[in-house]
């Protein structure tokens, strides 16, 4: 029996049906929200991914368990009156990332237990990554070793689940999650003899330990169509350079390319990708970015209303907190000491994003939102500091409400994703 996701991406040639899906990544309760109310009017499926690093058996950045973002989901769904029939939970690098300081068996053994903790919780659709080189390993590992590891995964998932039964994606030419961090000109795209060898070893090992029936789950095989973001640019899809590639799918059928790293590119790339076969296209730091810059737009609005003394100061608490405690960005942010500021604040790789949930800036943050919402925020000012909402808001689409204004922004990030994969001619299909 196929499941949600399953279905979509076997029917997405078909009339009237959806071409793709996006997955949302991000454990931002903000971010979910948007993505809900954006799923609201398509009528369409949300695919809504946690990262080992996020969300892990430990908590990850996030303090949560698969189990607990799954009901942070929920809660926020049945707020929202999203049947939570139509949210497929995903999983996303899930392997050694976390712990591959630690020896192989180590960071495997911990990896083998979180993805137990991801299926049991009733995540449907789960990336088998273990192309990560840990303590003593050389970068990077053979085909056959990241084939032998996701298949361990694969059976600790397959072990735990005690419902409906998960699809897999594999492969492991990706980019830096969140972004490069050097200097982008052009991207190589993936070889179809890459990717018919990525398919092939994994096909055997999944037959050779006995996950033959697990194998027609494996619906997507992550690729690198050429698409990528670093601090400040963006490497923009060339649909003639994945035509190589794309030719693979011709004989593979059920099986769809996931495409990571699909941030700030232009709407027509979104369109071009997911009709190339790129059908899982993969978005979060720009849902955060977007976020940041809704809450700065906000900060610069409650500068002009409010007195000093009772103002959030939000950008200056964020900067606090990531000089405390720059673990989260220091490795990736070179340059002078202004440099590394400006990157802080406006990096399209967006490492703030780790620290919205940092008590001080938690604290900052409700209280902008406390102050601006008790006031009624002049057009005039909106008009300067966020003009697309004031159009909005003068066209009667938008509150001025401060929450409404932040979500607005994130779902303007969504919008180009949902028209590419649910276009409005397939509001017909059947989710």
């Amino acid at each position: 029996m196929f499941n949600l996701l399953q279905s979509l991406l076997a029917n997405r040639k078909k009339p009237n049906s959806a071409r793709g899906i996006y997955s949302v990544c991000s454990a931002h309760p903000w971010v979910i929200r948007a993505a809900i109310q954006q799923a609201l009017p398509d009528e369409s499926p949300l695919l809504v991914e946690a990262t080992s690093n996020q969300v892990n058996q430990h908590g990850g950045y996030t303090g949560m368990r698969p189990a607990d973002f799954r009901r942070m989901v929920v809660a926020i769904a049945e707020e929202e009156g999203l049947s939570v029939d139509r949210i497929i939970f995903g999983g996303d690098h899930l392997g050694p990332n976390a712990w591959q300081k630690r020896t192989a068996e180590e960071a495997m053994a911990l990896s083998k237990e979180m993805m137990a903790e991801y299926a049991a919780a009733g995540f449907t659709k789960l990336h088998l990554d273990a192309s990560m080189a840990c303590a003593g390993e050389t970068a990077p590992l053979a085909d056959e070793v990241v084939a032998e590891r996701a298949v361990q995964l694969c059976q600790a998932a397959e072990a735990a689940v005690s419902g409906e039964k998960p699809v897999y994606v594999i492969g492991t030419e990706v980019p830096i999650p969140g972004g490069a961090t050097e200097a982008l000109t052009e991207l190589a795209v993936t070889t179809r003899m890459a990717a018919e060898t990525t398919l092939r070893i994994h096909r055997e090992i999944f037959a050779l330990r006995g996950l033959e029936e697990a194998w027609p789950r494996v619906v997507g095989l992550v690729v690198q169509p050429g698409v990528e973001f670093n601090h400040d640019s963006v490497v923009d899809y060339v649909p003639s350079k994945a035509d190589e590639l794309k030719s693979l799918l011709d004989s593979e059928d059920g099986l769809v390319f996931e495409a990571h790293s699909t941030d700030y590119q232009k709407p027509a790339a979104y369109r071009d990708l997911v009709a190339d076969g790129f059908a899982i296209l993969k978005v979060g730091p720009a849902l955060t970015f977007a976020m940041r810059e809704a809450l700065f737009a906000l900060a610069a609005i409650e500068d002009e209303l409010v007195a000093p003394e009772h103002r959030s100061s939000l950008r200056s608490v964020v900067e606090e907190a990531m000089l405390s405690d720059p673990k989260d960005w220091v490795s990736h942010y070179h340059g002078n000491p202004e440099e590394q500021r400006l990157l802080r604040r406006y990096s399209y790789s967006d490492r703030m994003r780790y620290y919205w949930g940092h008590a001080a800036v938690q604290k900052a943050t409700d209280l902008l939102i406390s102050n601006l919402s008790s006031l009624s925020i002049p057009e005039t000012l909106l008009s300067a500091q966020m003009p697309e909402h004031y159009k909005a808001v003068r066209a009667g689409k938008l509150s001025k409400k401060p929450v409404d204004l932040v979500l607005y922004s994130i779902r303007e990030a969504l919008k180009p994703y949902a028209a590419a994969c649910f276009p409005p001619s397939n509001k017909e299909s059947n989710f």
